[in-house]
């Protein structure tokens, strides 16, 4: 791809409409592109025979439909499996498949590493360097999708979940058109709840994601009080608990099939005690929501232990006596480092700690 041509994949419906507009073309073309792309699979323009030679070969010399290309690809014994995705600028994300029953769940990243450095996880440890586009965002799902059918794969991506590297709510720019691509009947027509975003808790981006995308909402906790949550996830010293959970009542209100999933990751000895399920359970009271815990998933250097499988079971019986719905994750695909946590790419770091983000709130330059 040259740096004249525009990769399409960046649009989403409404972009490509505006973007035929242009070319003096009638808005049905955008239809017409994004179902030989997203329903058929086809890439290249010379296929798209509903497409006029002189549109297709204005495309040709003009645009793009670029995806990362697999640098390496892992299979778990249960099945999972990892792709480890070049990018343009020698950038490596990650991308997981995991295969069940009555599903398929994409695991996707949005971001190259992350800012946020939460000590459990590895992304944080490698640093952060950019965002991704919209493109190398779809691109994710479209090139599963293209592996899944060469090896006669039955599970097709059912569902996606924004939950690989990085923190998706602080890419909003190119996550909502990729939101928006998942969910379009002319590109994957996946039902709205089978679109997940997770979060560490970015608060003004909670009340972004409401006003501009319909779509599950995952909160990284992990924690019940805010002095163990600054450890844990540092920018909670930033938005703190109690207001991350007044945006997550906000994000529910008004919309009686909306609950948020909590994340809470089990370490032994730090969250996992009787009187952290008590705090759990008085602050999610009242919330429409349920409790994810998950098994801590160990990496080189991390400093922490999972908790053993008896206490996990205790605490997930407290929380379900306290009224909490509460589900314990099954790991899947820990031996190829596909776990939750575990991704970690290959990141040219620019930046930790200290990377700049537009706050959403108040239209600042704010620094984590």
């Amino acid at each position: 791809m040259t740096e004249l041509q525009q990769n399409l994949l960046n649009l989403d419906r409404q972009g490509l409409e505006a973007f035929f507009a242009r070319l003096g073309e009638k808005s049905f073309r955008a239809s017409q592109l994004m179902k030989w792309v997203y329903h058929q699979g086809v890439l290249e323009f010379g296929h798209m025979t509903n497409l006029s030679l002189a549109l297709r070969e204005t495309l040709m010399q003009s645009t793009t439909l670029d995806l990362p290309k697999i640098a390496l690809e892992r299979k778990s014994r249960d099945g999972t499996c990892k792709w480890l995705l070049r990018l343009d600028d020698g950038n490596s994300i990650e991308t997981v498949y995991i295969p069940e029953n009555d599903r398929g769940t994409l695991c996707i990243s949005s971001q190259v590493g992350c800012t946020l450095d939460c000590s459990f996880c590895a992304t944080a440890r490698e640093g952060f360097n950019r965002n991704l586009t919209t493109a190398e965002i779809i691109g994710q799902v479209l090139l599963a999708n293209q592996q899944l059918r060469s090896t006669s794969q039955d599970r097709p991506v059912t569902n996606v979940v924004f939950m690989g590297m990085g923190e998706p709510l602080l890419n909003l720019t190119h996550t909502l058109p990729a939101f928006s691509i998942l969910v379009d009947d002319l590109g994957y027509g996946l039902s709205k709840r089978r679109v997940t975003v997770s979060t560490a808790g970015i608060v003004p981006a909670i009340d972004r994601l409401k006003e501009s995308a319909d779509v599950a909402l995952a909160v990284s906790l992990h924690a019940s009080n805010d002095k163990l949550r600054d450890e844990l996830v540092p920018v909670n010293k930033k938005y703190p608990i109690a207001e991350l959970i007044q945006a997550c009542h906000r994000f529910v209100q008004a919309d009686r099939k909306k609950h948020i999933t909590f994340e809470y990751v089990m370490l032994n000895d730090i969250n996992d005690r009787p009187e952290d399920a008590r705090r759990l359970i008085k602050l999610l009271a009242g919330l429409p929501s349920k409790v994810n815990l998950i098994p801590f998933n160990p990496f080189p250097g991390s400093g922490y232990i999972c908790s053993p499988v008896e206490r996990i079971a205790q605490f997930q019986l407290m929380l379900a006596k306290g009224g909490l719905l509460t589900t314990t994750r099954k790991t899947r695909g820990e031996d190829i480092e596909a776990a939750c946590g575990q991704l970690a790419g290959d990141i040219k770091d620019r930046s930790r700690r200290h990377i700049l983000f537009q706050d959403l709130r108040y239209g600042e330059q704010v620094s984590l």
